[in-house]
């Protein structure tokens, strides 16, 4: 059995969908249609039942699962063993994070790994933070710098490495905007928000208009928090964004941060991946690097 296979099975189980697997898994449907057909030959009994609706797995395929799961659990602890110093691991890894974390929170993390493992080659992808946790669970990237989500799935891992404040905030220069947020109750029904279209950033802003009973007045809505920074700074209206986001922004001069009271929770931010990528030697070490790294990431903040 070829263990490109048995990890074809596996994804396959867990979405139950031929054509999610066969993208995220770089191969096109029929091969993985092919794949599965060859093991249920070499296991000589029936994994899956599939009809045009459905995908399922049989108490065969379950069993089998286990086995493909131990098999590769086995494989990586043992190419883990036998590589036992930091020049031996070589391959490459992909890695995603924001765009305003590879200036916040990447870079020592970069130089240890690079430092530590000369022969790990890092595929950085940078995007829209809230694309991370899609992305490690469609298989597009190994691990991710990524905010801790509200609901984590509990095939996922975590580890926090620092805590992110939220602000509220509007344009600095003299605008419309900038005159409305001059009063001493503003009236925020009529002042426009830039809105987050998803994650962890838009449940935030969801909550605090509740909190403050306010029926946002929503101007424009963006993927990325750094679209935010910059349409406030426009004077398009306010909006809600991480504070490493304002800081690290190049029109952080022309932004200002509002009263916006004890409501605005933090997130998380931390190191992420699935939890049977665990075992895998490349990951396994990115993973520990940023663990042991914790303390001088908010000496590199600071400086």
């Amino acid at each position: 059995m070829e263990l490109k296979s048995l990890r074809c099975f596996i994804h396959l189980s867990e979405t139950l969908h031929f054509a999610k697997t066969a993208e995220a898994m770089h191969t096109s449907a029929p091969t993985l249609s092919r794949m599965i057909k060859r093991l249920e030959d070499e296991a000589g009994c029936v994994l899956l039942e599939r009809d045009n609706r459905s995908v399922v797995l049989t108490e065969a395929g379950m069993q089998f699962l286990a086995f493909a799961r131990q098999t590769l659990d086995a494989w990586q602890s043992f190419k883990q063993d036998t590589q036992t110093t930091g020049k031996a691991l070589k391959g490459q890894l992909k890695v995603f994070c924001s765009v305003t974390a590879c200036y916040s929170h990447i870079p020592p993390i970069l130089a240890r790994v690079s430092q530590t493992y000369p022969n790990i080659e890092i595929l950085l992808e940078t995007g829209a933070a809230s694309l991370a946790m899609h992305k490690i669970a469609d298989g597009s990237v190994d691990i991710a710098l990524s905010a801790r989500p509200e609901h984590l799935a509990n095939n996922m891992a975590f580890h926090t490495i620092d805590n992110i404040p939220f602000s509220l905030i509007g344009p600095s220069s003299d605008c419309e905007i900038g005159r409305k947020l001059s009063s001493q109750a503003p009236d925020w029904q009529s002042i426009p928000f830039i809105m987050a279209d998803a994650g962890l950033t838009r449940s935030r802003s969801d909550k605090w208009f509740r909190a403050h009973h306010i029926k946002p007045n929503i101007y424009a809505t963006v993927a990325g928090h750094e679209a935010i920074v910059s349409m406030v700074a426009l004077g398009c209206g306010i909006g809600l964004a991480p504070d490493i986001v304002i800081a690290n922004s190049p029109v952080r001069d022309k932004v200002k941060k509002l009263e916006a009271g004890a409501d605005l929770e933090p997130f998380e931010l931390g190191v992420c991946c699935l939890h049977k990528h665990l075992v895998e030697p490349l990951v396994a070490a990115f993973w520990q690097e940023v663990i042991s790294i914790g303390s001088e990431l908010s000496q590199y903040q600071a400086s």
